[in-house]
């Protein structure tokens, strides 16, 4: 059990993280229209308050595709994909920073033949693995815990991280971009 502690501790961080923003009542704000209202009410501000939220929010279990699609109808495809990008890339660090913080390499005390040969796997190819399940699953806040989790190097995962998420946000840029034009959403 001993061995585990590091796991229940984060478990436990991310239960208190979430029900502190459920009671509190500050996940209501983690919508689409308040986090495009923030681009279009603060200009100078708002990539900040953007990146801010999106951290939050990605600790927090907020899927990424709101961000991006805020972004996307508050500043077009092009620079509505870049600071998605932008905003993505350090909510994935900071996540991982905080989850490895508390948890440190904790999935690695699992005794699952399953889970020593995905780590057997990460561990043989971590960039070109990290870059793939970005590719797969984004920002996904679950991917992120178990690559902190994992043991893998930081610098592997910024690389992995960094590389895989310029397609599916492009992906995505041009899907919000086309529902914002069809709904004439502005």
């Amino acid at each position: 059990m001993l061995r585990y502690k590091r796991l229940l501790l984060v478990i436990l961080f991310l239960a208190a993280l979430l029900a502190l923003f459920q009671f509190s009542g500050l996940r209501e704000h983690f919508n689409l229209a308040f986090v495009r209202q923030q681009f279009v009410d603060n200009r100078v501000t708002g990539l900040l308050i953007f990146v801010v939220l999106f951290s939050i929010g990605n600790l927090i279990q907020v899927p990424g595709w709101i961000f991006l699609a805020a972004a996307v109808l508050a500043l077009g495809k092009t620079w509505g994909g870049l600071a998605t990008y932008l905003a993505a890339s350090i909510s994935c660090v900071f996540t991982f920073l905080t989850i490895r913080l508390i948890g440190g390499d904790a999935i690695r005390a699992v005794k699952n033949r399953y889970a020593r040969k995905i780590l057997h796997g990460l561990d043989a190819h971590p960039i070109k693995s990290i870059a793939l399940l970005r590719i797969l699953f984004q920002t996904v806040p679950a991917l992120n815990y178990a690559l902190a989790l994992s043991g893998v190097r930081f610098r592997q995962y910024l690389i992995g991280t960094m590389v895989g998420l310029p397609l599916p946000i492009m992906v995505y840029c041009l899907f919000f971009d086309y529902v914002g034009r069809v709904l004439h959403v502005s």
